[in-house]
């Protein structure tokens, strides 16, 4: 039997998501991809990312990345990255009518890298695991009699990529067909888990929910993704290639952003981040970084150097690594990320940063904090909200409803979906604006005038 493989030729897929009857193939100035990276700029849910946290409390008074400004980061870092991997693409399929197209993976990915983080809630990934356990473990476990298996699945494993997919793609109130009308392959480049719910097993991680699965299917479907159903026939698919840039991009910033921030914060000394970030170099390399450094007096110029210096080398070791792993993505049989098959001095390298980082950054002392302040916040705003949907003829539920934005549907005709519409909204939240909905819910912020 002939063994199954995607093509370049359907992967690389313009048309938009609700807005099919309206595509055309003729080019504008700006591609459809670009307008896909324009209508996230612009948007909303993007602009509430700069009050997301990415790793360290916000705000204070030394700079650390926000969601937003991780996110723009990863963009830059997946076109550099993409943009390489297509010129190489370019050459390898040379003569074939269609081979313009791989000009615009560097745009898909840029976008799809804009849109990776944008169903996170507040908090960090205490955020995600706040509502997931909010169902396994918290008030919301009595529920579980009341939903599908499916459903329980989807609320237990909440995952914030699964929750992006949702956020793009879903028609909430007042809005078009298609939510943002994204092009179907910038879509399946920001699913890393291409798979339901109840195949995550103890990993919670998939790609969408339940009430998005028939999107998701009409998206892999036009692109020729191949589909591996589950024992029991679930949904599940091999990824679309493009992922592996998207991951492989957000893994190279936030790993040594990440170190680069700690060291602002004074979690790591100057010259440890120095030597970790030299180890990715050979010796003549390492020589050439060590005299310009010698130019350089303030430390965190140096430690800027040396991360730009590490983020190219990574980008250059990670697009050999997918061109190399290119026929085995298409036929999807390629095993872990593209970081798991660079060189090994750059994957050591990379090893011990994130060593490094679960040593000193994210056990850090201020960081927990905000796990568990994150935690009890959201865990509150889920179980008021909860009842209220579930009991709107109270009058509490109706007061607090009344501060729900009209697009959530907190009206839906079925329990799953009213507390979708909870966890919507939520997850929508800026971390300052959850703290200030929970201070006012237990009445810790109200304004009396005398």
């Amino acid at each position: 039997m002939e063994q199954k493989k995607m093509h370049w030729d359907r992967l690389i897929c313009d048309k938009r998501f609700g807005l099919e009857e309206y595509h055309d193939a003729k080019k504008g100035v700006r591609s459809d991809f670009l307008r896909d990276y324009d209508r996230l700029v612009f948007s909303s849910p993007f602009r509430r990312l700069q009050n997301k946290t990415q790793v360290f409390p916000l705000p204070g008074s030394i700079f650390v990345h926000n969601r937003l400004t991780h996110s723009l980061e990863v963009a830059c870092v997946g076109r550099s990255l993409a943009t390489e991997v297509g010129q190489r693409l370019k050459v390898k399929y040379a003569g074939a009518d269609w081979v313009d197209k791989f000009d615009a993976i560097g745009e898909i990915v840029s976008a799809a890298c804009l849109a990776h983080d944008l169903g996170n809630p507040p908090f960090g990934h205490s955020g995600e695991k706040a509502i997931a356990t909010f169902f396994s473990e918290g008030p919301g476990a009595g529920l579980k009699e009341l939903l599908t298996q499916e459903q329980w699945y989807d609320l237990t494993r909440f995952d914030g990529n699964a929750n992006a997919f949702r956020l793009l793609t879903h028609r909430f109130n007042g809005r078009r067909p298609g939510g943002f009308a994204m092009t179907y392959s910038m879509l399946a480049s920001i699913v890393k888990y291409p798979y339901a719910s109840s195949l995550a097993g103890d990993k919670p991680k998939f790609g969408f929910f339940t009430s998005e699965q028939a999107d998701y299917i009409k998206v892999a479907t036009e692109l020729g993704l191949i589909s591996r159903p589950g024992p029991n026939g679930e949904v599940r698919y091999v990824r679309h290639p493009l992922v592996y840039l998207v991951e492989a991009a957000d893994d190279i910033c936030y790993e040594v952003m990440d170190i680069e921030d700690a060291h602002k914060l004074g979690l790591i000394p100057t010259q440890q981040v120095i030597e970790l970030f030299l180890d990715f170099f050979d010796t003549d390399r390492r020589k050439r970084i060590e005299d310009v450094m010698e130019h350089v007096d303030d430390p965190n110029e140096k430690i800027v150097y040396l991360r730009s210096a590490v983020i190219g080398a990574l980008v250059a070791a990670a697009a050999q690594a997918f061109v190399e792993g290119e026929e085995d993505m298409l036929a999807g049989n390629y095993e872990g990320s593209i970081l798991d098959h660079i060189p090994q001095r750059e994957r050591e390298g990379y090893a011990r940063c994130n060593a490094l980082s679960w040593e000193r950054i994210y056990r850090a002392a201020d960081v927990v904090d905000i796990d568990l302040a994150g935690t009890s916040i959201i865990s509150f705003l889920m179980e008021k909200l909860v009842h209220a949907v579930r009991n709107p003829q109270y009058n509490y539920s109706q007061l607090l409803l009344s501060k729900v934005p009209q697009q959530y549907e907190v009206d839906a005709p079925d329990l799953y979906g009213k507390i979708q519409a909870v966890i919507d909204h939520v997850s929508g939240m800026t971390d300052v604006y959850a703290l200030d909905l929970y201070r006012k819910l237990n009445g810790m912020s109200l304004k009396i005038n005398n």
